[in-house]
């Protein structure tokens, strides 16, 4: 079979996809991807990637006049943050429709697997009447944001003469949340290639806390957000590893004794001999802790950071502050409450009982012989 992969230029989008492309490529079928720019998540991932899109950064496009979208919450509701989050990505998504559909075409895919934010692959599937795969990144629905995109791009799919969104297979990725519907599948990570540190690899006696802002909040604004985080772990007796790429820190001041920035370093590897982390609600952040077992302190900025932060803390595997409210006791909570960890394992286990995307292969390859 030829699966062709698209998703958004964005690392939490496209890296949960990479296991089950992996999968299916050791199942012996073609995979190729295909992306916008900016294509720096994609190029290391060994797969071939073809471009589309009119060359503009996904940045660009959600920045534009008519999409209007920003990541902090600003006091928006969670469904308000969702609806700006639809009028944004449909947005971004315009440009890759032609290029997608020619390139399905011209490669003849079997299948077309997306990211639930790529609003351009339900069109071209259904004018191409090919299977869909709709690959959710998390908690989130990704049922509902297709609706959503459908209603932006009504004008296109009355211009393909197509009468909306493909039916599609959703792949739920690890334990919690996805669509009622969906084949559930245990998260793998993969957080891209980078330089691990062989200390990182060895146990430590002392208690250790990971501070990560993802790979998109310090870059588009900065580490403000953990200001009084970071004033806080001074207060307490554990060492605080600061993961936040390449963001200017000097708003942070001197960096208390215990607390050291990290540069880019894969995030599963962070973890390994990390005791708990705190973030800010992003999915891969959220899930690759989540699959090793840890309690963690969402700290929710925007977008849906919310939805998720609603569902670890029902989990019981999270606790939950404002970036303005977090103090040394929540802290201390988070490294000591028998029953966090607990939970985390239990939430691990349960990724753990999921099946592998290796064992989904069948399946995928069922609705090329079905279909």
């Amino acid at each position: 079979m030829r699966i062709l992969f698209t998703g958004p230029a964005a690392a939490g989008h496209l890296f949960p996809m990479v296991p089950v492309a992996q999968a299916l490529r050791g199942a012996g079928h073609e995979v190729l991807f295909a992306g916008s720019q900016p294509l720096d998540s994609l190029l290391p991932t060994g797969f071939p990637v073809v471009e589309i899109g009119d060359g503009r950064t996904l940045r660009e496009l959600l920045h534009d006049t008519e999409a209007q979208l920003s990541y902090g919450g600003d006091g928006a509701s969670q469904e308000e943050l969702l609806a700006r989050a639809a009028r944004a990505f449909a947005h971004a998504a315009r440009p890759t429709v032609a290029g997608l559909l020619d390139v399905a075409a011209d490669w003849g895919a079997d299948v077309l697997v997306h990211a639930a934010f790529q609003g351009a692959a339900p069109l071209v599937a259904a004018k191409l009447k090919i299977p869909l795969v709709l690959q959710n990144y998390g908690i989130p629905s990704g049922r509902d944001m297709v609706a959503r995109f459908a209603e932006h791009l009504a004008d296109l799919y009355e211009q393909y003469g197509v009468a909306g969104p493909a039916d599609s297979t959703a792949l739920n990725v690890g334990p919690l949340g996805g669509d009622p519907d969906g084949v559930r599948t245990r998260y793998l990570p993969y957080n891209g290639a980078g330089l691990v540190p062989a200390e990182l690899l060895r146990p430590t006696d002392r208690r250790r806390v990971l501070i990560t802002l993802g790979s998109v909040v310090a870059t588009l604004d900065g580490v403000g957000s953990v200001t009084r985080l970071v004033e806080s772990a001074a207060e307490v007796d554990a060492e605080f590893l600061l993961a936040v790429g390449d963001a200017d820190l000097t708003p942070l001041g001197t960096l208390p004794a215990n607390v050291r920035a990290v540069p880019w370093i894969p995030l599963a590897e962070l973890v390994r001999n990390t005791d708990a982390v705190v973030h800010h609600g992003g999915a891969g952040t959220t899930l690759t802790t989540l699959q090793a077992g840890l309690p963690q302190l969402l700290l929710p900025q925007g977008a849906d950071n919310y939805l998720v932060a609603d569902a670890l803390t029902e989990a019981g595997n999270a606790l939950r502050s404002t970036s303005e409210s977090v103090d040394p006791e929540v802290l201390e909570r988070l490294l000591t409450d028998p029953g966090l960890r607990t939970a985390a394992r239990t939430q691990q286990a349960a990724n753990a009982a999921l099946p592998t995307p290796a064992a989904l292969v069948p399946m995928l390859e069922s609705l090329v012989t079905t279909g």
